[in-house]
């Protein structure tokens, strides 16, 4: 079965992109979803304001940001992105968003 399209924000110098392209495998594969996963390299300042970046990593599913509520933030910038859920603080969103984004998207 295909996937939806998702794309993963980063910029150079934060790491917890990797884990959140690893986060995405491990997902789609449990899914069985062959999603088409586009790395976004986020270069500077107006790029973030451009592409409504509000960290690294950014997972977005078919254009949605994977952590609801993110569309009402404005505050676009270069810098590691912090998730907190009641599982606490991390720098991936948790893994329970991200399958829910996906399912949603494969309808």
């Amino acid at each position: 079965m295909s996937g939806p399209r998702v794309e993963i924000l980063w910029f150079e110098g934060c790491p917890n992109h990797k884990r959140a392209l690893e986060l995405v495998e491990e997902i789609a594969g449990e899914l069985r979803l062959q999603p088409a996963i586009e790395l976004v390299e986020v270069p500077d300042a107006e790029a973030a304001a451009r592409l409504r970046f509000l960290g690294s990593p950014t997972v977005r599913v078919e254009g949605q940001d994977v952590e609801s509520g993110a569309e009402e933030r404005t505050e676009f910038v270069l810098a590691c992105r912090i998730y907190r859920s009641e599982h606490g603080v991390t720098g991936q969103p948790h893994r329970d968003w991200i399958r829910a984004a996906l399912v949603e998207a494969a309808g």
